[in-house]
């Protein structure tokens, strides 16, 4: 199956980039997520909403806490996309992986689990775009 992977070294240490995955008023900052329900323990949900409006959300992002050592790794199972303009996509892997080296984390990102088809092929580019950009955006805020 494809996947996705980006690398990015951050300034920080690792427990602080995992806790930017965790926290809801972080992750408004850095990558625009407007609601949250983040349960930090492994079973846990972790649910992502971005572009609410009164017609309800624009974009959801749902899946389940598989690992989590909040001082290197956040992993998640299960993981959904829900669009309303296109089919539920999933479930999916994502990990975060965050390895201290020297005084700065470098940290990969892993997202696998795509299938095939045209909705699949179009999220597949768009979270191939979209994963660096989300990186820098990371590196940005915890880096100022």
């Amino acid at each position: 199956m494809r996947q996705v992977q980006t690398t990015i070294q951050i300034q920080v240490p690792p427990p602080q980039v995992i806790q930017a995955l965790l926290d809801q008023n972080m992750l408004k900052a850095w990558w625009g997520v407007e609601r949250s329900l983040i349960v930090p323990q492994p079973g846990g949900v972790y649910v992502l909403t971005w572009q609410i409006s009164d017609a309800g959300f624009g974009y959801v992002t749902s899946g389940t806490i598989h690992t989590l050592q909040k001082d290197r790794k956040l992993c998640l199972e299960n993981l959904v996309y829900l669009n309303p303009q296109r089919p539920i996509l999933g479930p999916m892997r994502l990990c975060f992986d965050a390895q201290k080296q020297a005084n700065q984390t470098m940290l990969t990102i892993v997202q696998d689990g795509y299938r095939e088809g045209h909705h699949w092929d179009w999220y597949y580019q768009a979270v191939l775009k979209a994963w660096p950009v989300a990186a820098q955006h990371l590196k940005a805020y915890l880096e100022q």
